[in-house]
This record gives structure tokens, sequence and C-alpha cells, in this order.
């Protein structure tokens, strides 16, 4: 039996979202400060730069992690790496080598509550079953997941294409009934929902933060010519051809620069 003071009832903290065994709570001020640190701080909350914190409850769901994320844990919690043996091993070693991942996730179980490390990025939670049961995200979004979800790997199409363009040849997949945590760089207001019905989707960056498996992913150029592509001033472009969905950010999210003194 446990009890927690101070943490979900504290005025400085809100819950802005919850969904399935996960709750994202947030800071509202970081009192933590001096003053040399103060100014940063101020005008960091006033722009929406607050750290953010994922609880799990893990009574509601056994949650599968990235390596290191866990802050801290009361009840009865218990940690495994989900390995299940040397195949199961190997394989999942390979898909962290190729997916910028970390290539064991521990999972916890149990029926206490698991806290996540805090950070200024900002935590889309994602219902995996809405998505038609499947998921593709891009290199390094993976935070945390219900353990229901099954992991995979997802190839690139054409590989020539893709290192031309900068991406990498592989992606991690999430199938399955569940929900999924992305740690990600612009809040879930700002991002932008598109639905294709056998059509065609063309990215000018890295702005795609997870699509559906049914979509055929390639990088091409944006004309049908080297010329016509030289001439547009585009190059190449992420195409997403199919009928599924696909979650992207306002702006290419690899220019998006952490607050001085984090190493967010």
């Amino acid at each position: 039996m446990y009890q927690v003071s101070n943490f979900f009832q504290n005025d400085d903290v809100d819950i802005i979202a919850q969904l399935g065994s996960f709750s994202v709570i947030q800071w509202k001020r970081d009192l933590s400060v001096n003053g040399a640190t103060a100014q940063q701080a101020w005008f960091s909350s006033a722009m929406n730069v607050r750290r953010r914190q994922v609880v799990c409850n893990l009574a509601q769901s056994a949650v599968t992690v990235q390596a290191g994320a866990m802050q801290w844990s009361v009840g009865n919690v218990e940690a495994t790496t989900g390995v299940k043996g040397v195949g199961d091993f190997f394989g999942k070693a390979l898909r962290g080598a190729v997916t910028k991942e970390s290539a064991i996730k521990p999972e916890y179980q149990g029926s206490g509550m698991l806290v996540l490390e805090p950070t200024y990025r900002y935590m889309i939670l994602l219902d995996v079953g809405q998505w038609g049961g499947g998921i593709v995200l891009d290199d390094g979004l993976f935070l945390a997941c219900e353990s229901s979800l099954r992991h995979s790997t997802v190839a690139r199409t054409n590989v020539s294409s893709a290192l031309a363009g900068g991406e990498g040849l592989f992606n991690l997949s999430l199938s399955g009934n569940g929900v999924a945590v992305l740690e990600a760089p612009c809040p879930q207001e700002e991002l932008i929902q598109i639905d294709l019905q056998n059509d065609v989707l063309k990215i000018d960056g890295n702005m795609a933060l997870c699509w559906s498996p049914s979509l055929q992913f390639t990088v091409e150029r944006s004309s049908k010519t080297l010329i016509g592509s030289a001439a547009s001033g585009e190059g190449l472009v992420n195409v997403y051809r199919g009928t599924g969905r696909v979650l992207m950010s306002p702006t290419v999210y690899s220019t998006f620069l952490a607050p001085a003194g984090t190493n967010e």
C-alpha cells in the first residue's frame, strides 16, 4: 500500500492528456531556479516551454519503454527485458540498430505506478487500434507503449533514393490494440492529420511523425526529370501513396532546438 502526495495534487502540475494506462503531466513553472536562470525560466514558461512527464498506471496495462526512460516507480512494479530467447534478443538488437531505437526496451508490469523522465518535448498519445491496428513511426519518436502492441521493422521500398534523401532505410512499426506514446517536437494541437483514399501525399522535408503501414513510403524526385526537379528548387520529397493516414508537424522538426541548459 502506498500514498503519493504533492504530485498530482501539486498546484504547479496539470494533467494535460490521458489515454489507456498513460497520463501526461505538465509543470506550469520551473521553480528550481536561481538568479542566473530565473529569466530564462520565466520566458520559457510564457512560451509553453515546460517540463512534461508520462505516468504509467501498471494496474491497467503492462508497458514497454525506451531504455533509460524510467525516473521512479512505487508499489508492485516488476521490470523485465522482454527478451524471450536468443533469437528474440538478436532480432530486437537488429531492429534497434536500424531504427535508431534502444535495442532492448524494458517491460514493466504489476499494480504500481511508473513515472518516466521529464522532458521539454511534447507527449503525443495515440490509440494504435484507431489506425487500423498498425502504425509506422519516424526514427527516434518512440517513448513508450502498452505491452500488448507488437514491434516490427518496416523497410523502405527504394533504397537508393532514401539514402540520397538523408532518410533511414527502416522504421519501427507497432501493431495490435493499445496506446503508444510519442516524444514529439510540437504539441498535438499543431499536428496535421491527412487521410488518403487511394491518393498521394508529397512532403518536402522531415515532417511526418507517423503513418499507416498500408501506405507505400518512398523518397522521389519532385519532378519526373532531374531538370524539372532542379528548376522547382525542391529536389527530393517524401511520398506516401495509397490508402491510409499520415500525422505530420507544421514544419521540419529536425530544426527544433532544445532549451539552453537541457539535454533534450
